[in-house]
């Protein structure tokens, strides 16, 4: 009998997600092996998750600034893992905001760490809660972000599901800038330069065509280590302005931003400024699917679909 249920259990470890919130960091695991990491220490500007992986172990995210690796470049250091910040919160910019880097506008402003509020493993996904404040530079509080991600293994795939809802804590204003907000920095590989392709759900192809559009959803392809992986991130249709637009660059920079709006239709009678009143909220909500194979291949507009209800 102990024969019979031994590959179940197996199965079992293996589907299982492990969740430790550590002083500074959420390490995530699956099946007992490394996954990634929620960086949120007071040293981190904002927080990030590093790396991303795919279901095989290989890594689909730069691994610069956190690690120095010979061949990748070293451009952009706000550009961490995942993340989620923009560039003009009240003349504040939250996206180039490392300790060495003056931002744009007044300067530079932190999203800092109020409460991990929940950090739990299971046997189908794992989930973080935290709570977050969004500082200007001269440390008022801005914006209160309640933020939650779910990790889930789907065979041969990864989900990483950011649920996030700010609240202004005064009035707000988000700037009209390329600069955010829901944004990946991708691994070298998979890069236009070197295999990747990034293709939206109309069926552009390539940065000229997928750059500054409206889609619901991109998915970046390539090859890493020989293994073909592709990366999408899904826009829900209940996000404020849906179908976002895409910051999306051939060098590996993959954001989802409905605030550039004359940025990205390139038209100045067009203000993509977005205002909220002491105590109103915007809530997103965004998929990260890491997969095997190509866009077709893995059918992303049926599984966009399913996951969009």
């Amino acid at each position: 009998m102990r024969f019979l249920f031994f590959p179940f259990f197996v199965a079992m470890l293996q589907a299982q997600v492990g969740v430790v919130a550590q002083k500074d960091q959420v390490d995530v695991t699956i099946g007992g092996k490394p996954y990634t990491t929620l960086f949120l220490g007071p040293d981190t500007q904002k927080p990030y998750v590093h790396p991303l992986r795919s279901a095989s172990g290989k890594l689909v995210s730069r691994r610069f600034p956190m690690e120095n690796v010979d061949g990748e470049s070293k451009d952009h250091p706000h550009h961490r893992g995942l993340w989620f910040s923009h560039g003009d919160v009240n003349g504040w910019d939250f996206w180039a905001n490392e300790k060495n880097q003056k931002g744009v506008g007044k300067g530079i402003g932190t999203i800092v760490l109020d409460k991990i509020v929940k950090a739990k493993g299971g046997k189908k996904s794992g989930v973080i809660e935290a709570n977050f404040t969004w500082k200007d530079g001269t440390g008022k509080a801005l914006l209160a972000e309640q933020k939650t991600i779910t990790i889930t293994p789907m065979g041969t795939s990864r989900a990483i599901d950011v649920d996030i809802q700010l609240t202004a804590l005064e009035a707000v204003k988000f700037g009209d800038t390329k600069e955010g907000v829901f944004a990946i920095r991708l691994a070298k590989a998979l890069e236009e330069t070197q295999t990747g392709t990034m293709r939206s759900a109309s069926g552009a192809m390539k940065e000229k065509a997928v750059w500054g559009s409206a889609s619901p959803w991109v998915d970046y392809t390539g090859t890493i280590e020989g293994e073909p992986l592709g990366i999408a991130i899904f826009d829900h249709p209940k996000n404020p302005r849906h179908p976002t637009y895409w910051h999306s660059r051939a060098y590996g920079l993959f954001a989802a931003n409905i605030f550039g709006v004359r940025d990205f239709t390139r038209d100045k009678t067009k203000n993509g400024d977005l205002e909220l009143k002491t105590g109103e909220k915007l809530h997103f909500r965004y998929r990260v699917l890491i997969h095997p194979d190509g866009t077709e291949a893995a059918g992303m507009a049926k599984l966009y679909e399913a996951w969009s209800k």
